[in-house]
């Protein structure tokens, strides 16, 4: 078996590849926010979101070419919070993986105009999928999920509240509603999609949504840690960005120890759930277990 840092090269260039063949031209007159939106989409990252995706799609069977517009749909609408949450009225951040944030290279107004192209941009790049498969239903069901977990009831609901809350102290139940919402519902898509799309029945896609619900709590509380013990060098973005914008974190409520347990703990729970799915996935479990020690 080859070893897990050379097969996640390999999926995350094969998941890359497939991303960029959705990208639109920069042509036209508008062409300075179709540079942005791409700028942005090119930045690098971990594609972790699309390449769950096609890891559950996977392991339950599925085509892995007909949710590649699915793929590409995920980190379109990820890119594009991340372009709004660096805007001056929100973080406030200058850099992102290492290069200038969208609109410290664009200037705020295409930063604005960027990240909202991107959110259309990626329905449009989902609807593709129905010329791609036979299952109608299955591509509509997945379009549904998409625009859930994505809107008030998921990414942007969670938004909200962070938004909201900063500068004001913040309950343990508040944070796990902004955990769940903000960095949890786009995990959750991109699971149930690669499971709706490989056919898979409603418990099946009750459990992947449990286990990624979990995966998205690691993963936060992870990033939690990393921006009081790393380094703008490794992570590519400002460290202490929660600090300086005066944000309650999982760190700051239960302190970094026991953020670090929690996090191995979330983590093998998850891997737990993934190995009751039916099938066999042994880089989507070490996918999970790498959230506990990512150092960026």
């Amino acid at each position: 078996m080859k070893d897990f840092k050379i097969q996640l090269e390999e999926r995350t260039r094969e998941v890359e590849e497939a991303i960029y063949r959705y990208l639109p031209e920069e042509t036209g007159y508008q062409k300075t926010v179709l540079e942005a939106m791409n700028y942005s989409m090119k930045a690098g990252g971990k594609r972790l979101r699309p390449m769950l995706m096609q890891e559950v799609c996977r392991l339950l069977g599925g085509s892995l070419k007909e949710i590649e517009p699915f793929m590409a749909a995920m980190e379109m609408i990820h890119t594009s919070s991340l372009i709004h949450d660096d805007l001056p009225c929100m973080d406030n951040d200058e850099y992102r993986r290492g290069k200038k944030s969208t609109w410290a290279a664009y200037g705020e107004d295409m930063g604005v105009l960027a990240g909202d192209a991107l959110i259309v941009y990626a329905f449009e790049t989902a609807c593709k999928a129905f010329a791609l498969s036979e299952h109608p239903e299955r591509v509509g069901k997945a379009i549904e999920i998409l625009a859930r977990k994505t809107g008030i009831y998921g990414m942007i609901g969670g938004q909200t509240v962070d938004v909201e809350m900063t500068n004001k102290p913040l309950s343990g139940e508040k944070l796990d509603f902004i955990y769940r919402l903000k960095t949890g519902a786009l995990l959750e898509a991109s699971m149930v999609i690669g499971a709706v799309m490989a056919g898979a029945d409603e418990e099946c896609c009750r459990l992947v949504e449990k286990a990624a619900a979990e995966i998205g709590m690691a993963f936060q509380i992870r990033d939690d840690i990393l921006d009081v013990t790393s380094s703008q060098e490794v992570l590519g973005k400002p460290v202490l960005s929660d600090e300086k914008n005066c944000k309650t974190t999982y760190v700051t409520l239960e302190g970094i120890e026991k953020a670090k347990s929690d996090v191995a703990r979330i983590s093998q729970e998850a891997i737990e759930d993934i190995r009751k799915l039916p099938g066999e996935n042994t880089f989507l479990e070490e996918l999970a277990a790498m959230l506990v020690t990512r150092e960026k």
